[in-house]
């Protein structure tokens, strides 16, 4: 994992994970997004998420492919 977390700022109060992904840069598309949740490879403040649609807030953590992503309020 890398040892600072990169923050990813969004507008609205919350953000679903595979969206996140997305923005992020860590995926390409959405099948990319629900194929690396549902191969277990997505973490939600340190529990492994399966729920594509799940909503991640300001100050939430996602952990994949040894990125750590801090989401902020843009």
């Amino acid at each position: 994992m890398s040892s600072a977390p990169i923050e990813v700022p969004i507008r609205d109060e919350s953000i679903r994970l595979g969206q996140l992904l997305k923005l992020a840069g860590v995926v390409e598309d959405g099948a990319m997004a629900r194929m690396v949740i549902d191969n277990n490879e997505v973490r939600v403040d340190g529990e492994v998420e399966h729920r594509r649609g799940r909503q991640i807030r300001p100050g939430m953590t996602v952990e994949y492919a040894g990125a750590l992503l801090k989401v902020v309020r843009d």
